[in-house]
């Protein structure tokens, strides 16, 4: 069976969200918040002119976890019925089954009807603070059994939503920002499944750390002052929902990125997923990213860190 092609597709974020905002049950618009880059696209509309960003997934967190099931067995099966297809993986050609394992469920991951462009993939937020690990809760759905993925950092993602006209919201450039900080204290090894836009080398670590330096150089292009406010508004996320060890957190927030920016090959693989996603319409050059870097480091990361550390 052919499974469906990984390519990076150009989309244009006002078109995907208000489509999704259609398909989405009314009851359930309240519970979705989209994170990721169509979320950064739409929130930059003015900055990228409009034009599109190249992705292929539009993910929606699902919040509060204690709605998440529910939520998420609506979701599917509205959309499913309404001619949505389940995305086939090499994984999982297939929705799982009641005997399926938790651990063994596929993601929901649905493209709309008519267009195999683009697909919408539902998570939600850790059920602790503690619980930092991939955690998958089933959802037993009339179309078959699938699994809903919490991980990391994701409940940074939905910390002051913003509302969108389509009466959906989509998370706060600068908590995505944090959330993939966090999620990324070091360079690991671990590569992209499908590859990234051509390359099989992409390390998971440098695309998650290169949308981070996307997201502040379309920051630094509304406001050159943008990201001087990110620390306070850091700190306030972190101490609301890491009240534990927020300053372990926060001391820490610049150590991956700081990897990425003294290694060339690094570097280079951030700049490839900048150019082939979210800045594609507007391609950086590698030295305007390391300049990104530079300010996200002196205006945001360092004050952070230094606040932590009680200096």
């Amino acid at each position: 069976m052919a499974m469906t092609d990984d390519t990076l597709k150009s989309i244009v974020p006002a078109q995907v969200l208000g489509e999704i905002a259609e398909a989405v049950p009314a009851g359930c618009r309240d519970k979705l918040i989209v994170i990721g880059s169509l979320a950064v696209g739409y929130h930059y509309r003015e900055q990228l002119g409009g034009m599109a960003v190249r992705t292929k997934d539009a993910d929606c967190l699902l919040s509060p976890r204690v709605a998440a099931i529910d939520a998420g067995v609506k979701i599917a099966e509205e959309l499913m019925d309404a001619g949505w297809k389940y995305r086939p993986t090499e994984e999982h050609a297939h929705p799982g089954t009641a005997t399926t394992p938790d651990r063994d469920l596929p993601a929901v991951r649905l493209t709309p009807p008519g267009n195999p462009e683009w697909f919408i993939e539902l998570l939600t937020v850790p059920d602790s603070p503690d619980d930092r690990t991939q955690h998958w809760s089933r959802l037993a759905t009339r179309h078959g059994h699938f699994g809903l993925c919490s991980f990391g950092f994701l409940s940074l993602t939905d910390v002051s939503p913003i509302t969108t006209d389509f009466g959906i919201c989509i998370a706060r450039p600068e908590m995505m920002a944090l959330a993939n900080l966090l999620e990324h204290p070091e360079i690991k090894p671990d590569t992209m499944a499908a590859g990234f836009a051509g390359r099989m080398d992409v390390k998971r670590s440098n695309k998650d750390l290169g949308r981070v330096l996307a997201i502040g150089r379309l920051a630094l292009g509304s406001d050159e002052d943008a990201l001087l406010e990110w620390p306070r508004v850091w700190r306030d996320a972190l101490q609301q929902r890491f009240p534990g060890d927020w300053r372990e957190l926060a001391g820490r927030v610049g150590s991956g990125l700081r990897e990425v920016m003294v290694s060339e090959p690094d570097l280079d693989q951030a700049l490839h997923t900048c150019a082939n996603g979210l800045l594609a319409s507007r391609p950086p050059t590698l030295e305007q990213l390391r300049i990104v870097g530079l300010r996200m480091e002196q205006d945001a990361i360092s004050p952070l860190e230094s606040e932590a550390r009680g200096r």
